[in-house]
């Protein structure tokens, strides 16, 4: 749901006066507003101030304004407001059902303590809440109050349920406590039902859920059994302030509430089933929102504020217009208002369940409502505004409606009746049938109360074709059947339900007594029967008979009269029945009743006392009456005024019985003094005219008289003054100034003021005139008195009052004209508004307030929509921007362009719903392109189909029909309509239908049978254009066969077959036409192809005129000569183009050339004046001598030429030297040049470069160069034959050059050759800079082919002596490397034998690696798992080492560190193989993290971690797992940095450690731990510390921190010896004592060899073992 603002009620003021209270009359017609100055104010149902009314305190003597207004509720009958204030009083007034009624005050409860809330909720039953805590009930109808129930707690907030049979009380305390008057079978709790968080000033009861708000700025919503459903926490929103109330819709399905500047808005989904908080409305400087009202159909909202504002919001979910007269809005999912667009009604419908409503429609000739939910079906009766909600299981739309009766709703489903009554919530009767005509059944529902009979309700139906069962459906149970012998095609019960009448198809007519169930036949033939409506008379045709039944009961008694035609009807109206009997063309009614018979039987005699006394015997009835009145009339005009009188008495006409009985009187007092008719005396005959209100009649009579007193006394006596007075005036009656007098006075006292100002203002007297024109309530007239008169205009006071008037008589308008005049055009602005005089309002706003006119405008629309001036709305909704409202207007106007052009500029949403509505207008009027794209725009692709179709528009019905139909349905449907089409001979109508299925084949054929080539050509251009040009070659041939060669010419030319149209005609001898084919069609030259034919055929002379004629003798001319008629070609230049035959001559000779007779070719070319050509022709034929004989003779330029040629031929046959010659005496070095080039001569193009051409010796050099390159072996030794050339020229540098451009190609001498000269030369004749360029290319070259020593010898010759050594080393020359080294660079000699060692490791030369480097060798003996080698060389070396010099020295410390490594992991091996021994194999793993600056630190505490965890000492076995991680990231990162070394101060564990290259723990076994670490860190059950021991030193450190006492490690376990100790011969060896027998006690049970060998090994390296008695004591 959204809120829309539409309009302020109540201006804000400037500082807080805040609106207390606010509630809108259960009518929907009332609302009412009650401010902080305690007056109640009150609106109709458009916002429009109607009234308003002051409350009064409890006591007076505390003053006007001792209390404040809390609650305010109406009454259900919207006829009373209870208004409750804190001076602990509740007054109920009653303001009556008008407006202006009079406010009196009908009950009054005197509580203990102040009134906080108040509630109305049902009939005489008023709820409210006090600030001691109770909530109590006050009883309007026995003014008596009671307690519901008590708290301790100020109640802040009250509300009810939807229906009015729950409340809910909101306390300070946070309680909320729910209350049921009636629980409806719900089952829900009553009492305390949750404690909010805070006082829940705003709370609302929801259908599905109580909603809760106040200062903690949270919104909860609680279940029904206070369960916490949902929270808005606004609590962090700096925007949001406290919530200060709330309301619920009407139906339940929406909750607003109120806070500061801000409304939000909550709405249920029922298929989430959960709140959904819509956009909120924010409105700036609204301020705190005070009081909120929900109009009771849910339309409207009405916010009330801090500063005394009221804002009205329209509440609607969506709207629609249903068939441009109905207008649904939706304002909640449960209730849809419809409206009336054209009587302007509205009903509510809304599901009482709470139910979603999906669909409305309005059927039954417009009149009834009918809408799904999912679970109820509601019906309505708009006339009588009668509503029902079923329930109702969806069955998909079948359900078949029926609205005949006007009191039920018949409908079918599934073989099943139901009945539901308008205005009824359960249905009526539910019956199984499956006849669905509504003539075979019969509903009668209390159409004719019966005395002590309260409800009747009756159905009658079929079971079966012959089986009529009736049925009481306020019981429920079946009260008659009858079997019938036929089938039954009519039934009816009368109007009492206590006859049925029914037909068989043998149109027999039969009367079925449901009382006695008795079945009589009483007519056969029956065309025609009948009920008459209001009785139980019964009209029947019997073939050319009317029948009528007066008396039912006495079936044998039947009138019957003859007719003429059909019974068509009956009709009842005017105190008669007539039967409408159609007679041929004019229909004739047959009126029927005794009653009337015997009247008008009466009446026709002129009987008046007959009739009276027929009359008299009769009940009053409406027949009746109608015959009283009747008869008074004809009695009065035949002056039987007894008669007369009687009928008056009859009808109740007490006024004229009594006059005419006094008239009666003096006719009869007339006739017995008199004699003769009394009725003839004038007065009896003045009394008459005055009955018939015929006055001056009257006065005639008596002035005829001289009765002037008498005529004055009856205008009198009516009080018709003015009558009286002119009589008066007439006859100079003496008493005419007493009569004014009189006049005047008894209009005062007859409060006639109107007529009195009228008389004042006549007589002058202006201010009286008002005055009383005022006191009459006629100020329109005060003012026009007031606008007509200046000096009046001047009393501005007299000019308030006036216009006070006019408004409080809402005569606006008028009250706006005054105060324009009086230039107040604030208050004249508003006077018009509220006057609807929108045109002088927005006159007025465009001179005085310009920004106004907007608003203005909309409300002009708005009242002229009201007005149903639809069009004139239009214009003003646009001025005023409001584009809904001027698309409606413009669709209810029928203005369509205009709302085509609004609805262009809305928004998609928007315009959607309205494009159909326009569409339909222009399908209407077969502008069916606008309404395809209009219903398209609407998404109503359907609709424009079915436009289509009708309208017989295949192509655009199928391209709309591809996306809704099967394609293959959508073809069968057009390939037969237009074989239909064909055969009917509408060719372009079934070829439309081919094409729009796709079937142009079909149509083609079609053409193609019915020779319509055309049409066939056309189509087949269209949907295969590849075939185009073969069915024109294919027609054209035809048709040229046919001779009817234009068409033909005309296919041909499609097919671009052009050729064939020359040779048609040309084969049937018409070469104009096959001229001009050929000049439009045939290109530039195809026509001058066709004249010189044309030409050809003539010859001679004849021919030259044709070819002047079109101008192409020329053209022919060269045309013979391109098709080799030289003869005709020649005879032609002869007769008319002389200037053309040398032409002749060449070409005629480059055609001999080409047949190779050159001696007549080169007269012709000599004849043409071309002997170059002649000479060409010869070179080119390698006819030396001719070509140079007739170059010399003809063309002496060409010479040169001819010795190129020749030349070419010479080198041709590779004598080069002939050639040279040839070039030369043509002076072409150049020629000769690129000859020797292409032939690879390098040397003689090089000799003829240097002499003839020597500017390009260099480029010819390296292109020469290249070559050789290209050209591998053979191109090398040319580049160094190049290069030995340049040295004997002395060019060294270009020497060397070439020599560094030779390259290894199969000859490694040649190359080394060049190599060397190249650096050879660099030495000895180029600068030192550029000589080492040359060494330094040159050396990796030879190192490359082997020659290191070579590569060597010339790095020193410029000194380059760690060039030398590498290359030395590179041919593993190494004592030539090392003697290099000592002698010339000492610096190198140890990289040499580090090079050296690396060498014989590389080899595995472990032999000669031990001379040279003993801890590699070991290593590589290791390596290669040649421990028996490693070991022996070891104890040679370590003999060696004890007699040598470097004992105790670095390395010898470094070795012995990695012996105690060594001896530590086997040590721990051989322990970890004995089971008592796990905790000695968890300390060596321990003790073995002080040497992680030689062992892979991730691996050491990974072991030493899981060695720790296995015997169970976690805390250290967490701390090494820990950091074993940090180093496994570490490694990933690249860098120790990060490292934490806090867990090892005052360890000797280092913290400098090398990073490992690669994790040495695999990836499954690192998961592991870090599981194992996170779990143990999550259960913070472990100590972070290391375990200390006596020193107060971590207790695997062999260092105390606190002294830097160094201990002894334990041979065992690598663990500090503090004391026990175990001293072993070598000194600085020893164990702990406990240790050392722990590990022996193990070898003697468990006798494992590996543990045997690790004593054997301690013993050798320790000098023997202590004596085993000393062990064990």
């Amino acid at each position: 749901m959204q809120l829309k603002h539409l309009r302020t009620l109540l201006s804000p003021q400037d500082g807080a006066a805040k609106v207390t209270c606010m509630a809108w009359s259960q009518n929907n017609a009332k609302f009412a507003v009650c401010t902080v100055d305690r007056v109640v104010l009150l609106y109709d149902e458009h916002g429009e101030r109607r009234d308003k009314f002051s409350t009064k305190p409890a006591d007076m003597k505390f003053g006007r304004k001792s209390y404040m207004v809390k609650g305010m509720a109406f009454s259900p009958d919207s006829t009373k407001i209870a208004i409750g204030q804190t001076d602990n009083i509740i007054y109920v007034y009653k303001i009556g059902e008008d407006w202006g009624d009079k406010k009196v005050i009908c009950n009054k409860f005197i509580q203990t303590s102040a009134v906080t809330c108040l509630q109305w909720p049902a009939e005489c039953i008023i709820v409210f809440g006090l600030a001691e805590g109770k909530v109590r009930l006050a009883n309007t109808k026995t003014n008596k109050s009671s307690t519901i129930y008590g708290t301790d707690s100020y109640v802040v907030s009250l509300t009810t349920n939807c229906s009015g049979k729950g409340i809910l009380s909101g306390h300070a305390d946070g309680t909320i406590v729910r209350y049921f008057f009636d629980d409806e079978g719900s089952g829900e709790s009553q009492g305390k039902l949750v404690n909010h968080s805070c006082p829940p000033y705003a709370l609302a009861w929801a259908t599905n859920s109580i909603v809760a708000a106040g200062c903690d700025r949270r919104i909860v919503a609680y279940g029904k059994e206070g369960h916490v459903l949902q929270t808005f926490d606004y609590s962090r929103d700096p925007q949001e302030r406290e919530f200060t109330t709330a309301a619920a819709s009407p139906g339940g399905q929406s909750v607003v509430l109120g806070s500061y500047d801000r409304l939000r808005v909550l709405n249920w989904s029922p298929r989430r089933s959960l709140w959904e908080e819509a956009k909120p409305k924010e409105i700036a400087n609204l301020y705190t929102i005070t009081a909120l009202a929900w109009k009771r159909d849910g339309s409207r909202l009405c916010a009330g504020t801090l500063c005394g504002g009221v804002e009205q919001f329209d509440c609607c979910l969506r709207r629609s217009i249903y068939k441009n007269k109905f207008e649904l809005t939706y304002v909640g999912p449960s209730q849809v208002i419809v409206k009336n667009l054209s009587s302007g009604t509205r009903v509510v419908l809304k599901s009482h369940y709470g139910y979603e409503v999906e669909e409305v429609k309005i059927l039954g000739k417009e009149r009834y409502l009918v809408a799904h939910t999912s679970d109820t079906l509601l019906l309505g009766d708009l006339n009588t505004n009668r509503l029902s909600e079923v329930a109702w299981q969806g069955s998909g739309g079948n359900e078949k409606y029926f609205f005949e009766n006007e009191n039920v709703c018949m409908i079918f489903n599934a073989g099943e009746l139901t009945l539901v009554e308008y205005g009824s919530n359960d249905t009526l009767g539910s019956v199984r049938t499956e006849f669905m005509n509504p003539h075979l059944i019969s509903v009668r529902i209390n159409e004719r109360r019966q005395r002590g009979m309260e409800d009747n309700k009756k159905l009658a139906y079929l079971v079966d074709i012959k089986t009529i069962a009736v049925v009481d459906l306020i019981g429920g149970y079946n009260i008659g059947t009858i079997s019938h012998e036929s089938r039954v095609d009519w039934l009816e019960l009368n109007e009492t339900g206590h006859k049925l009448l029914f037909r068989d198809r043998k149109l027999r007519l039969h009367l079925y007594d449901v009382e006695s169930c008795s079945k009589t036949m009483i007519l056969n033939f029956c065309s025609y029967v009948q009920w008459v409506p209001g009785s139980d008379v019964l009209v029947a045709q019997n073939r050319n008979s009317l029948c009528v039944w007066y008396n039912i009961e006495a079936p044998e008694r039947v009138t019957m009269s003859s007719i003429k035609g059909d019974i068509i009807g009956l009709e009842r109206g005017g105190g008669k029945t007539e039967v409408m009997v159609t007679e041929g063309v004019t229909t004739v009614a047959y009126t029927l009743d005794e009653g009337l018979i015997e009247f008008g039987t009466a009446i026709d005699d002129g009987n008046y006392t007959r009739a009276t006394a027929f009359l008299e015997t009769l009940e009053m009835t409406p027949e009746t009456e109608a015959m009283w009145k009747t008869l008074s009339k004809l009695a009065l005009e035949a002056r039987q005024l007894h008669i007369a009188e009687r009928c008056f008495s009859a009808l109740g006409h007490v006024a004229k019985a009594r006059f005419l009985h006094e008239t009666n009187e003096i006719a009869d007092q007339v006739s017995r003094e008199y004699g003769g008719e009394g009725t003839d005396f004038y007065q009896v005959r003045a009394r008459l005219a005055m009955l018939e209100k015929n006055y001056k009649l009257a006065e005639m009579i008596f002035l005829e008289q001289n009765a002037v007193e008498e005529a004055m006394d009856m205008y009198q006596e009516l009080h018709r003054w003015d009558e009286c007075i002119a009589v008066a005036e007439a006859k100079g009656h003496p008493a005419l100034e007493k009569l004014r007098r009189g006049y005047y006075q008894w209009l005062m006292d007859t409060q006639q003021e109107e007529r009195a100002g009228e008389l004042q203002e006549s007589q002058g007297d202006g201010l009286a005139a008002i005055s009383l024109y005022l006191k009459a309530g006629l100020p329109a007239r005060a003012a026009r008195l007031v606008l007509t008169r200046e000096e009046l205009l001047a009393d501005m006071e007299l000019v308030e009052h006036i216009t006070t008037a006019l408004i409080k008589g809402e005569l606006y308008e008028r009250a706006g004209d005054l105060f324009e005049k009086i230039r107040n055009p604030q208050r004249a602005l508003e006077c018009y508004c509220k006057g609807n005089a929108f045109m002088k309002a927005v006159e007025l706003a465009r001179l005085a307030f310009p920004a106004e006119v907007v608003r203005l405008e909309e409300a002009w629309g708005d009242h002229l929509v009201q007005q149903k001036q639809l069009d004139a709305a239009i214009n003003h909704y646009i001025e005023a921007r409001c584009s809904i409202k001027a698309i409606e207007a413009a669709l209810g106007a029928r203005q369509w362009k205009k709302a085509i052009y609004i609805l262009d500029l809305q928004d998609r949403n928007t315009a959607s719903k309205y494009y159909p509505r326009v569409a339909q207008h222009y399908a209407s009027l077969q502008e069916y392109e606008i309404a395809e794209e209009l219903y398209t725009k609407g998404d109503r692709t359907k609709d424009a189909i079915d436009m289509y179709t009708q309208a017989g528009r295949w192509e655009q019905a199928h391209k709309l029909a591809m996306k809704c139909m099967r394609p293959e349905d959508v073809s069968v449907l057009y390939i037969t309509q237009a074989q239909e089409m064909e055969k009917q001979g509408k060719y372009r109508e079934a070829e439309r239908l081919y094409v729009t299925v796709e079937e142009p084949d079909l149509a083609i054929t079609m053409f193609k049978k019915h020779k319509l080539y055309d049409d066939m050509i056309r189509l087949v251009g269209k949907h295969h254009p590849d075939l185009l040009s073969d069915t024109h070659l294919h027609l054209g041939k035809e048709l040229e066969a046919e001779g009817r060669l234009q068409e033909a010419e005309y296919h041909y030319l499609e097919a671009q077959e052009w050729k064939a149209t020359v040779n048609m005609y040309r084969s049937n001898g018409l070469w104009e036409e096959a001229y001009r084919v050929a000049k439009a069609h045939g290109g530039a030259n195809a026509h001058k192809h066709v004249a010189y034919l044309w030409a050809k055929s003539l010859g001679g002379e004849a021919a030259v005129r044709l070819l002047n004629k079109l101008g192409l003798l020329e053209a022919a001319i060269d045309h013979a000569a391109d098709n080799c008629s030289f003869e005709f070609a020649f005879e032609l230049s002869r007769l008319a183009l002389k200037h053309k035959t040398p032409e002749i001559h060449l070409r005629y000779a480059m055609y001999l050339e080409d047949e190779g007779k050159f001696e007549e070719a080169e007269a012709e070319f000599i004849r043409a004046g071309k002997p170059k050509e002649a000479v060409l022709m010869f070179v080119h034929n390698q006819d030396w001598e001719a070509a140079q004989r007739v170059a010399e003779a003809h063309d002496p330029d060409s010479v040169a030429e001819v010795l190129v040629g020749q030349a070419r031929g010479a080198l041709e046959e590779k004598d080069f030297q002939k050639a040279e010659g040839l070039l030369l005496r043509a002076q072409r070095p150049g020629l000769a040049l690129n000859f020797y080039k292409e032939a690879g001569l390098w040397s003689d193009a090089l000799r003829i470069c240097k002499d003839y051409v020597p500017g390009q010796l260099e480029a010819l050099q390296e292109e020469y160069e290249r070559e050789a390159t290209k050209k591998g072996a053979r191109g090398t030794e040319g580049i160094a034959e190049q290069a030995r050339h340049w040295e004997q020229t002395g060019e060294y540098s270009r020497a060397v050059d070439c020599y560094l451009r030779v390259r290894d190609s199969g000859s490694s001498s040649l190359v080394e050759k060049c190599w060397m000269k190249a650096a050879e030369l660099s030495i000895k004749f180029l600068p030192p800079q550029r000589s080492l360029e040359v060494v330094r290319a040159v050396g990796p070259q030879l190192i490359g082919i082997g020659k290191h020593s070579a590569a060597a010898e010339l790095y020193l010759n410029l000194d380059l002596v760690k060039e030398a050594i590498d290359a030395f080393i590179e041919g593993e020359e190494w004592n030539k490397a090392k003697r290099v080294a000592k002698e010339l660079d000492p610096r190198y000699e140890d990289y040499v034998d580090q090079r050296y060692k690396e060498f014989l490791k590389n080899q595995g030369r472990v032999d000669s690696l031990v001379g040279v480097d003993v801890m590699a060798a070991l290593d590589l003996y290791v390596e290669q798992g040649q421990w028996d080698k490693c070991i022996e060389t070891a104890t040679k070396q370590c003999e060696n080492l004890v007699k040598s010099s470097e004992a105790n020295s670095p390395s010898h410390e470094e070795f012995e560190k990695m012996l105690l490594i060594a001896h530590y992991y086997a040590t721990r091996s051989a322990a970890q193989s004995v089971k008592q021994l796990e905790t000695v194999a968890a300390r060596l793993s321990i003790s073995l993290l002080r040497h992680t600056q030689l062992l892979p630190a991730d691996k050491a505490f990974y072991e030493a971690g899981i060695a720790a965890k296995a015997v169970g000492w976690e805390n250290m076995a967490f701390i090494f797992l820990n950091r074993f991680l940090d180093l496994t990231d570490a490694i990933e990162e690249g860098t120790l940095d990060a490292l934490d070394h806090s867990d090892f101060q005052d360890t000797d564990i280092p913290f400098e450690v090398p990073l490992p290259a690669k994790q040495h723990i695999p990836e499954a076994q690192r998961e592991e731990v870090r599981d194992w670490v996170l779990t143990v860190s999550v259960d913070q059950r472990l100590e972070q510390v290391l375990p200390r021991d006596e020193r107060g030193a971590y207790e695997a450190s062999l260092v105390a921190a606190s002294t830097g006492v160094r201990a002894l490690p334990c041979l065992i376990t690598g663990y500090p010896i503090l004391r026990n100790k175990i001293e072993f011969k070598r000194p600085g060896k020893a164990a702990n004592k406990d240790n050392w027998n722990k590990f022996l006690m193990a070898i003697k049970t468990s006798h494992s060899p590996v543990c045997q060998d690790v004593l054997k090994f301690i013993s050798q390296w320790c000098g023997g073992l202590p004596s085993t008695s000393f062990s064990f004591q």
